[in-house]
């Protein structure tokens, strides 16, 4: 699968190195590889919801909840959750923003999974952690991905925070 990730060099800003899984979503046989990939890891756990990063998250963490017959939560950008929400400010590889949960999201859901597309430097993976804390009782399982940027120490970061990871790949 890897070779049909395309890099897009300087986008969005110069110096980033975008990995680009469009070019791999477009090919039927390997977006059902990828979904039973990064689900397979996950598949004796006891997961009681996925929450999942708006926006490219959301392509592989809706079909994975469908398989794992568990919930998807989605965490969002600003003003784009109609309730009360929690929320975290973050930085990325080229900016800052922040993550937003609805604050009744996981009422009913212990055992979380995250699902997101790309591991690089782990802001938005650790916004996610952050979220999920905010809540009472809360178990992360671990967390899943397509690609881990290994260089950029997200990984690490995770980990360290007692995260269990899981990606398909690595650049």
């Amino acid at each position: 699968m890897k070779e049909f990730v395309r890099t897009i060099v300087d986008y969005p800003i110069k110096g980033i190195q975008f990995r680009d899984i469009t070019t791999l979503l477009q090919k039927a046989d390997l977006y059902k590889q990828l979904i039973d990939e990064m689900t397979e890891p996950w598949a004796k756990t006891q997961i009681d919801a996925i929450v999942s990063i708006e926006a490219r998250g959301f392509i592989m963490a809706g079909a994975i909840a469908y398989k794992l017959d568990t919930a998807f939560i989605p965490m969002r950008k600003p003003d784009k959750l109609p309730g009360e929400t929690f929320k975290v400010k973050f930085d990325l590889e080229y900016g800052t923003t922040e993550m937003h949960l609805h604050k009744d999201a996981l009422d009913d859901h212990k055992n979380i999974l995250i699902i997101d597309d790309l591991l690089a430097t782990g802001g938005t993976a650790l916004a996610a952690v952050k979220l999920i804390q905010m809540f009472k009782n809360k178990n992360i399982v671990g967390a899943g991905f397509i690609i881990n940027l290994p260089n950029l120490g997200g990984e690490n970061l995770l980990n360290n925070m007692k995260v269990k990871t899981h990606s398909l790949m690595e650049f």
